[in-house]
């Protein structure tokens, strides 16, 4: 007989009324002590249910002191009892170890085959879903619109109507402020930090109408309301995952795109609406001058126009290229977007025609009308310098140098000066009308993802690459 633990003749052998199994007694008593259970088959194991064996054995004798031999050797020996039940224990536990690993890893590798098969199913849809054309059938050519829905309803049409002829009759008549910043206000700005990071991970920033709240959003899907007058976040906005790509207001309202392809309205802090419409990531939205229509660009090849009078939406238009930012005319009749193969297409915002395309060097990064009405100011992904197209001619008329990798431009409301920022810093170019010529009254190295112009262009609020809000006042 074989003791099931040590795997020696045990001394004093029991047997299992459970297992049948042959333990040494001081190692099982132990064993059921500790555990409860049977060592080999892991049932309920008390003291009760062991039988114990008849067998010869040799008593050995008691040592005299635990300097002898003998005492020694029986040191050794329980020594030697307390390892092998140990070791036992280890190997169970290794062999239940490595049952659930096998099962880890076997799950793992079936969830990695089921991503990669729901990725790839995921591109082809949207692949197909950019050659949809409004009959159903592939697509002729490349320049070819597909429109989803019956056009802009003619509520819409009659705001773009009235929202033109009214801001182009005065355009030309407008007059600078006398209160506006001029170039030795801009000159004078300096910069200075209001937060630490908010929100790691933001793209975009966007000032309310008088310039005091600002809003962004991150990586993790979460947008916040920033004051500038108390340097504090007032309210906090859900983006429903995803990274928050872009933001603006419309009047009072708050307006969001994220990665994950939705566009949600709110008021305050609550949640009007929300609109899942592009098949795959919203990467920018623009708001038209008449403040009832919004409009949002994706990587699926799309723009959208949104009634935010009703909260529903007004039309979908297929291109031929993911869309990476947009923007409208100042007058509101005309709508461009800027693709991923750096063509910037201008569109007719009532019937969806495509009236112009501008061709740059790489993927279209920003754009900013100016309120001049005929420029278009761009920058490509990547590039140092701003490129200024001339609407009347279609062609550019000017590239701006900056020095340094610009993220966004924005005009201001005059239309005499140019904003733009980027990781290398922000810049300020002024056009003169009575010289013709462009200066820079402006240039810092404070690093910008994103800028907007405060009130009367005498301010810069900057949102820092690491999510901190800087401003720019005068110093």
């Amino acid at each position: 007989m074989l003791c099931a633990i040590s795997g020696e003749s045990p001394q004093v052998p029991v047997a299992s009324r459970k297992s049948g199994n042959i333990f040494e007694k001081r190692l099982i008593e132990a064993y059921i002590s500790e555990n409860g259970t049977d060592p080999v088959t892991n049932e309920e194991l008390s003291t009760d249910d062991l039988i114990d064996l008849k067998s010869a054995r040799v008593v050995r004798p008691r040592p005299p002191t635990l300097t002898s031999v003998p005492s020694l050797l029986s040191i050794f020996q329980n020594e030697w009892d307390a390892l092998a039940l140990e070791t036992y224990t280890l190997k169970q536990h290794l062999t239940q170890t490595r049952q659930e690993l096998s099962t880890a890893l076997y799950q793992h590798d079936a969830a990695v085959r089921v991503i990669a098969r729901l990725s790839r199913e995921r591109d082809e849809a949207r692949d197909a879903l950019s050659k949809i054309t409004m009959n159903g059938g592939p697509t002729s050519n490349g320049d070819s619109m597909q429109i989803d829905g019956q056009g802009l309803s003619g509520v819409l049409i009659a705001k773009v109507d009235a929202t033109q002829e009214k801001l182009s009759k005065t355009r030309r008549k407008r007059v600078v402020p006398e209160d506006w910043a001029d170039a030795d206000t801009v000159q004078s700005l300096k910069p200075q930090k209001l937060s630490d990071s908010l929100y790691p991970g933001s793209r975009s920033l966007s000032l309310n109408e008088n310039g005091e709240l600002a809003l962004f959003g991150g990586a993790d899907g979460v947008a916040g309301v920033y004051s500038i007058a108390q340097q504090e976040v007032i309210q906090t906005l859900r983006g429903g995952g995803g990274n928050i790509t872009d933001g603006l207001w419309a009047g009072s309202r708050a307006i969001l795109a994220t990665s994950r392809g939705t566009v949600k309205v709110f008021d305050g802090a609550s949640e009007l609406s929300s609109f899942y419409i592009h098949a795959g990531e919203a990467t920018s939205i623009a708001l038209h001058p008449s403040g009832d229509i919004l409009a949002s660009v994706g990587v699926d090849k799309s723009y959208v126009f949104y009634d935010l009078e009703s909260l529903t939406v007004a039309i979908q238009i297929y291109t031929d290229s993911s869309l990476t930012t947009a923007a409208f005319h100042p007058d509101g009749h005309l709508f461009a977007a800027g693709g991923l193969d750096g063509q910037i297409k201008v569109f007719d915002v009532k019937s969806g025609a495509n009236a112009a395309n501008f061709e740059s060097t790489g993927p279209i990064q920003s754009l900013s009308f100016s309120e001049n009405g005929t420029w278009l100011a761009s920058v490509t992904k990547g590039e140092n310098s701003v490129s200024i197209w001339d609407l009347r001619k279609a062609a550019q008329i000017r590239t701006l140098e900056i020095g340094s990798q610009i993220n966004c431009v924005r005009w201001d409301y005059t239309g005499q000066f140019l904003l733009a920022a980027g990781p290398g810093g922000l810049s300020i170019q002024q056009y003169s009308k009575a010289t013709k010529a462009w200066t820079e009254p402006l240039r810092s190295g404070s690093a910008a993802i994103s800028a907007e112009w405060g009130p009367k262009a005498r301010s810069i609020v900057s949102l820092g690459p690491d999510g901190s809000i800087f401003e720019f006042v005068k110093g």
